[in-house]
């Protein structure tokens, strides 16, 4: 398998493989620590928290699962967000830990994993065709993007998660 997952099978694997690993990652930081600044952000020269980090991955799949229900009911999709552009996406990103702020860190995790869950059960229900054989937005295929939001952010989210733990704890 390359790194880039090419198919229905590797895009499971993808997701099913690194996401254990970020949950026990989480997991491991004490909710005492999970919302001190200390994550590089994704904005150059900011820091975000831990819980800003799983925020952040539920805002992009959340938004996956509604592009693909928009899309699959025939409805407009803006892409990435309404009121976004794609050059905005460190604000896309500041709106997701804005809205996950006042969460207690347990119950985002739970957001994140019935999250992740729900974009199993979707790449489940969906055919190799449908996520790898026709372009769903510009040239990109509907599994192409499902992983430039959830596999692909969840290691680098992985990365920080540990190097913030290696500090902290």
């Amino acid at each position: 398998m390359s790194s880039v997952p090419q198919n229905k099978d590797e895009l499971a694997l993808a997701i099913n493989t690194i996401f254990p690993k970020l949950m026990a990652d989480y997991r491991a930081i004490p909710a005492s620590l999970a919302r001190q600044p200390g994550v590089e952000g994704n904005v150059k020269g900011t820091l975000i928290s831990v819980s800003d980090t799983a925020a952040y991955l539920i805002g992009w799949g959340k938004l996956v699962l509604k592009w693909h229900h928009r899309k699959a009911n025939n409805q407009h999709v803006d892409f990435p967000e309404t009121g976004y552009k794609w050059n905005q996406l460190g604000s896309l990103a500041d709106s997701f830990h804005q809205a996950y702020h006042d969460w207690e860190y347990e119950a985002l995790l739970a957001e994140l994993e019935s999250t992740v869950s729900d974009i199993q059960l979707l790449i489940a229900r969906l055919s190799d065709d449908e996520l790898y054989g026709v372009a769903w937005y510009e040239q990109w295929t509907l599994g192409r993007m499902i992983q430039f939001n959830t596999s692909s952010p969840m290691k680098n989210m992985r990365t920080k998660v540990r190097r913030f733990y290696r500090t902290c704890c």
